[in-house]
């Protein structure tokens, strides 16, 4: 009878076993995949931060000539290189913004209107995305498109954004020959400022503006 009894115990263990016991190890199983997952999934995003980092890095310091000059080529070749391996990312899209800023020096307008062009449609963040915007406006502005950059600076702005945009419309403005509407961008531009804050080029363009309409 107490054999049975074991017997009838184990045919239990048994079957909790076959009805528990593979769902619960499955389980634990693929939380410890979870975990070990994860924590790789993080040192890969370490890894790749690094790697992006050293190369973004590279490109400012290393892309020189000999007189201390950005060097076209490998400027371009370092940004493709980021381009292509960090695509998106925000070392990327600074990389970005170096090349142009490179591309305007050389004269390449529309080679740095590309270069911006691709932050402003996905940008890596709100800051990007208003520095690009920026940048892009004034290189339309040196191509002749004012009215262009001008509908890139439509919207609100962020605050510690909004001088600079304010002035950039104004000087766009200006070049349309819309004096009220460019002064009004410098003041607007003048008031986001700190009372403390340099606004000498700024209050010359006021100044300016004020002397043609007298």
């Amino acid at each position: 009878m107490e054999s049975r009894t074991e017997e009838e115990q184990l045919a239990v263990i048994k079957e909790w076993w076959q009805r528990n016991g593979m769902p619960l190890l499955t389980g634990a199983v693929l939380a410890l995949v979870a975990v070990v997952g994860w924590q790789g999934w993080q040192k890969y995003q370490t890894s790749q931060a690094q790697n992006a980092s050293m190369l973004y890095q590279q490109l400012l310091e290393t892309a020189l000539t000999p007189a201390g000059e950005p060097d076209a080529a490998k400027v371009a070749e370092l940004g493709n290189q980021l381009k292509n391996e960090f695509g998106g990312s925000h070392y990327a899209q600074y990389g970005s913004l170096f090349v142009a800023k490179v591309a305007v020096e050389a004269g390449k307008l529309d080679d740095a209107a590309r270069e911006l062009q691709v932050i402003v449609d996905s940008p890596a963040d709100d800051t990007l995305a208003e520095l690009a915007r920026q940048r892009l406006a004034s290189v339309l502005a040196a191509q002749d498109q004012a009215e262009k950059a001008l509908a890139l600076l439509e919207g609100d702005a962020e605050p510690a954004y909004l001088a600079s945009r304010e002035e950039l419309k104004g000087d766009l403005l200006v070049k349309l020959g819309r004096d009220d509407e460019a002064h009004a961008a410098y003041l607007k531009a003048k008031a986001a400022l700190a009372e403390d804050a340099a606004v000498g080029g700024l209050q010359m363009k006021l100044d300016d503006l004020a002397k043609g309409d007298a």
